[in-house]
């Protein structure tokens, strides 16, 4: 092996490494969310944002310039092809599971937004006597987009 080879093989393993290390991630953040458990997340969201850019930055440089890993040996390239079909498989399922968290929980703060609202009393601007009535000093604002 010449030292483009190992140069090769050794970019290639890293990458295996790191779309690995990311499945695995988003493998436990999806059984998170499908345990209703959203929570269990927030703790790791900041490293595996930083695995996710550090991907999408790797797979960048590899799209711009495939023939970095040409040298590499066929059995760590199908490595890393299965690798990352692995990934796509269990980031189409992380994002669904993200997007039906979502929707439950804009459906919480819609139907409590609309409770709250609904148990106002209505508004009464000026009293018999002219004065302004007391109000209820609570806001409540619902953005209809997320």
């Amino acid at each position: 092996m010449t030292a483009g080879n190992d140069l090769a093989a050794a970019r290639v393993r890293q990458l295996i490494r790191l779309t690995e290390d990311l499945t695995d991630r988003l493998i436990n953040e999806t059984r998170a969310f499908e345990s209703r458990r959203p929570q269990d997340v927030a703790a790791g969201m900041a490293e595996t944002q930083e695995m996710a850019n550090t991907y999408r930055r790797e797979s960048a440089q590899l799209k711009a310039s495939p023939a970095a890993l040409a040298d590499a040996p066929a059995a760590d390239r199908m490595a890393l092809i299965a690798a990352t079909q692995a990934f796509e498989a269990v980031l189409a399922r992380h994002g669904r599971a993200v997007e039906a968290a979502r929707v439950i929980s804009e459906g919480l703060v819609r139907a409590i937004a609309e409770e709250m609202a609904a148990a106002r009393p209505p508004a009464s601007a000026y009293g018999a006597s002219g004065a302004a009535a007391p109000g209820d000093g609570r806001a409540v604002t619902l953005n209809r987009t997320a």
